[in-house]
């Protein structure tokens, strides 16, 4: 694995797959209007599964904000200090006061190059350091890691620093680009990529590309921890990660688009290979870790994924659903349920709240979308 800072060996060129990316435009884009409550929920016939849980619940208590363009990471900021949104096809970062919702210009990201599936996409906040903003990007030359501070009390547009990057050298495309990251219960910071619809590169452990990346929050390979001494490489063959989240047990999940057939929710366990493009879905193959549920990909399409009460919630693009996933054990997962589904459109991005609510946003404005009035949006839900 390349070390970090450095570039990756064999950048992926700029291309289109042939078909089967999962975020493709498909199924009735769905009545928009809001509902007070989603009480019910449905259950997901083409999901594995080993048994039917409890049926768990979803009311939608109010929207915070509207009107959010391309909008893509969340990143809650601690106590009553707000929600941080970066937009995609724009490079800008806004304040979102979770109380009003309110929108405040903090900055826009320099560097930044959107195109197809790129731009300026997930951001973070290190649990212990309210004055530094994480962003994972697309530049003109790959997709990138970096970090910036952050000065509330500077003018309106003015309070991100100059980005210093942390880690560069992930391959970009027109698809594919990965773009989650987040900082886990050791402190480190996790970041999953896409292979920049070049399969083979999830399986090139020499590429960055198509993988889950684990490193300290300056970007370095961490002291222990990782299969690979001295590399920030954690994890293989993936298509694309889009949700990253972690149980009570300190385990890693993490959502990922599939092809034509299936997508996938894993359980990331250090140097397992995850199959791209070998392996799509649970196939029960000797050396690659299958997935403990997978979706039709007309289904889901899964982006951002949150983990409340023993369940992980995750976002579904082109499923245009939040699915319920309770997790029952490491190898299938229980029976999934759906909720909102076309209710809000494609779903981007969700984050847990603490105790029993969630943060959800929608991704109407993508251009793969059918934006309405008010799109897009950010919802606060309580769940069960």
């Amino acid at each position: 694995m390349p070390s970090v800072r450095a570039a990756a060996a064999g950048l992926a060129a700029l291309g289109l797959l042939a078909s089967g990316c999962s975020d493709d435009p498909g199924g009735a884009s769905g009545e928009k209007s809001p509902p007070a409550s989603s009480p019910g929920g449905e259950s997901g016939p083409n999901a594995t599964a080993s048994a039917a849980p409890a049926k768990g619940s979803v009311k939608v208590e109010r929207t915070v904000t509207t009107r959010l363009k391309s909008p893509w990471g969340l990143a809650p900021l601690p106590g009553d200090g707000g929600l941080l949104v970066s937009q995609r096809d724009d490079g800008k970062i806004f304040r979102v006061d979770e109380r009003t919702g309110k929108k405040t210009g903090v900055g826009t990201v320099p560097g930044v190059q959107a195109s197809g599936e790129g731009g300026l996409l997930g951001i973070a906040v290190p649990p212990d350091n309210a004055k530094m903003v994480y962003a994972y990007l697309t530049t003109a030359s790959d997709n990138r890691i970096v970090r910036m501070l952050y000065d509330p009390k500077k003018r309106p547009g003015d309070q991100l620093g100059a980005p210093d990057t942390i880690l560069k050298g992930i391959p970009k495309g027109e698809i594919h680009n990965g773009g989650r990251i987040a900082f886990g219960p050791d402190k480190m910071l996790y970041a999953g990529t896409g292979e920049s619809g070049q399969g083979g590169l999830a399986q090139d452990k020499k590429s960055l590309g198509g993988k889950i990346l684990r490193m300290t929050p300056e970007g370095e390979p961490p002291g222990q921890g990782n299969p690979e001494s001295g590399s920030v490489f954690y994890s293989y063959g993936h298509r694309n990660v889009q949700g990253l989240a972690w149980d009570d047990e300190k385990r890693l999940w993490a959502s990922e688009f599939g092809q034509d057939t299936w997508d996938e929710l894993n359980v990331v366990r250090p140097g397992k290979n995850y199959g791209w493009p070998e392996v799509e879905g649970r196939k029960d193959k000797a050396g690659f870790a299958d997935p403990v549920a997978q979706w039709r990909t007309a289904d889901a399409s899964p982006s951002g994924l949150a983990i409340v009460k023993g369940s992980a919630w995750m976002a579904g693009l082109r499923g245009e659903r939040l699915w319920r996933i309770p997790l029952k054990g490491t190898t299938k997962a229980a029976e999934p349920q759906a909720f909102l589904r076309g209710k809000y459109g494609r779903l981007r991005t969700v984050v847990a709240d603490g105790g029993s609510h969630l943060w959800l946003m929608t991704s109407e404005t993508d251009g793969r979308g059918g934006p309405k009035s008010g799109d897009d949006r950010i919802l606060k839900l309580k769940v069960s």
